[in-house]
């Protein structure tokens, strides 16, 4: 199995050459003072962390997997110990605010420490990853009592959090939980009900576990509109805050599942435990969006990471594994055959996993720094740009890049051959893995509906345009530079072209609403790869700035720029492919009568 390696290089790269971060918390007063020596030595930290501590533990967590008995869950060899390390670096503190012990440091940094980990480990990188999203959500919405009673404890990782939205009957459709909340005497609820694909919801890595639950008041209307959001500890607080008595919350088991193995999904049986509310009644969701955007963000790095991961492997292999000669000649002819880098074939598989990897890299990094905007930016216009740029852009990042990360993951089991499809070599594990991105935190069909639907048709193209504009300055400024012209004039020319296909889109929905669900995964991945197209060109002009000015590694800034002329080449043609099924229409799908659909 191939040792992760930090592809330090590159995230370099894209923080400091393409988003420029230094500048960027320079302009936000709260990170005035977090410069690029402080950035480096962090991501430094988390490299060797992710290498020597969880990169090892890997393939055992997927081998060994979770222990279940009675509503205990005992997680994989070294995982436990890999926690304690984690939190005595304090690298779960980053991002939260010093009044709770966090360490104020943006968001954007954060995200680099979580693609490390889970390229390195994505099964273990879910404990800590569930917490920072509750830590989100009571720092903005739990009472002033609410955050000191447990926001200390999150942040240092003594206690780790989740979110407990699904239910055996809802999945995505929360409208239609059943997870009752009623209110106690002294000022409490007792939730009862049961949620499944709790992620978290039981180990042994830390002492107490603060569930973040949906559930309903008895008088709440039906719908969205009545759910409300409590905090639920696996152990109540006593008056020190120190862990208390159990609660009455308790594993009722774990999945079986296809991937994550050494992650703990539970079923999470409420019978009356003690709840408390967070926020306004009836305006859960609205609360929990805290942490759902979080999460999907986070989902959408796992994209990058199982790209990132099969590439470091594939392209080891393919350097070494000698097959065949080159139909141009052999390349190695000391040797009995030709390492299989040399066939295009290979090459073309190799080649897509770089540019999703380094692309969607550079997509989740961008995205995060519009979270360290909305978050702590100036102003109130530029929170609202950022957070409309977000709005925009976080269903793309999750459905997109999970969907090629998993391509990217298949790539790297068939350049193996054989060998891929068996355990040792790893690659099939980030296959199975990277799976369960597609499904979680809202399907690739529910965040493309979000994308096409609210997103772009409800808010009449306005977040859409937003964008494009990005796009349109960045190719109007680059229109007279002729290294530039090949990326310009496609990605000017697909600018356009969105638009036009987005209106005909609305068109027809004017006319049948179901318009839209024929169209919105072809319009998301559509939409995506522009983006994607937008980022390559964005890293190509970058790269051709310091070859010109002869600064650092040319070999490396050459390689940038053959791999955006790569993606522009042979995989930014996808879009003609897309807007072709999106024109097919709705018809062709609802002709066949749904019970003679077998034959």
């Amino acid at each position: 199995m191939t040792q992760y390696k930090a592809p330090l290089r590159d995230i370099q790269f894209v923080l400091h050459e393409v988003l420029n971060v230094e500048q960027h918390y320079a302009g936000i007063p709260a990170y005035a003072e977090t410069n690029r020596e402080l950035v480096d030595s962090i991501i430094e930290a988390g490299a060797q962390f992710a290498e020597n501590e969880l990169s090892p533990i890997n393939r055992n967590g997927d081998e060994e997997g979770c222990h279940f008995e009675d509503g205990v869950v005992t997680t994989p060899k070294g995982f436990k110990e890999a926690y304690s390390k984690f939190v005595e670096l304090g690298f779960g503190a980053l991002n939260a605010e010093p009044e709770f012990g966090g360490q104020g440091l943006p968001s954007s940094l954060g995200i680099v420490i979580s693609e490390l980990n889970g390229t390195a480990n994505w099964s273990w990188a879910m404990y800590p990853g569930l917490s920072h999203g509750a830590v989100n959500t009571l720092e903005a919405h739990g009472s002033a009592e609410q955050k000191e009673t447990y926001l200390h404890k999150l942040v240092s990782g003594q206690w780790t959090g989740t979110m407990c939205l699904t239910e055996p009957h809802a999945g995505s459709d929360l409208g239609i939980i059943r997870t009752r909340a009623e209110p106690q005497a002294d000022g409490s609820y007792a939730i009862t009900g049961t949620k499944i694909f709790i992620s978290a919801g039981e180990h042994d890595m830390a002492e107490n576990i603060v569930h973040i639950v949906l559930a309903r008041l008895p008088d709440a209307p039906k719908g969205t509109k009545g759910i409300s959001l409590f905090i639920v500890p696996k152990f109540l607080p006593d008056a020190q805050g120190n862990v208390g008595v159990r609660n009455g919350v308790k594993c009722g088991s774990i999945e079986h599942k296809m991937g994550i193995k050494g992650s703990a999904t539970c079923v999470m049986n409420f019978d009356a435990a003690t709840g408390f509310l967070v926020g306004p009644p009836n305006r859960g969701l609205n609360c929990m969006f805290t942490f759902m955007n979080t999460a999907r963000i986070g989902t959408a790095l796992q994209g990058v990471c199982a790209a990132e991961g099969s590439f470091q492997g594939a392209l080891t292999y393919a350097r070494e594994r000698l097959a065949m000669r080159s139909l141009s000649g052999p390349k190695t002819p000391e040797k009995e055959a030709d390492p299989i880098i040399v066939h295009p074939a290979v090459r073309q598989m190799l080649l897509t996993q770089k540019v999703f990897a380094e692309g969607g890299r550079a997509m989740v990094y961008w995205l995060s720094t519009q979270t360290d905007i909305v978050l702590k930016g100036a102003s109130e216009e530029e929170r609202k740009q950022a957070d409309d740029l977000m709005s925009f852009l976080t269903p793309i990042a999750k459905a997109f890049l999970t969907e090629v990360g998993y391509e990217a993951a298949n790539h790297g089991v068939q350049v193996y051959g054989g060998h891929g499809f068996i355990r040792e070599w790893g690659m099939e594990q980030i296959v199975r893995d990277t799976r369960i991105a597609l499904l979680y935190e809202g399907t690739t069909q529910i965040q493309a509906l979000d994308l096409l639907g609210r997103k772009v048709l409800q808010t009449q193209g306005a977040m859409l345009r937003q964008f494009t504009k990005i796009v349109h300055k960045f190719c109007k400024a680059n229109e007279e530079n002729p290294q530039m012209a090949e990326f310009v004039a496609e990605l000017n020319r697909l600018n356009k072209e969105w638009g036009d296909l987005t209106t005909e889109i609305g068109m027809r929905a004017m006319q049948n609403a179901d318009e839209v669900g024929a169209a919105a995964v072809d319009y998301m991945m559509y939409s995506g790869y522009i983006t994607m197209g937008y980022l390559w060109a964005w890293m190509a002009q970058v790269a051709q700035q310091k070859m010109a000015a002869g600064e650092g590694d040319a070999a490396f800034y050459q390689a940038k720029i053959q791999a955006a002329k790569f993606y522009f080449k042979k995989i930014l043609p996808r879009t003609q492919s897309h807007r072709a099924i999106i024109q097919g229409g709705l018809d062709v799908l609802m002709q066949v009568d749904a019970e003679h659909m077998a034959f």
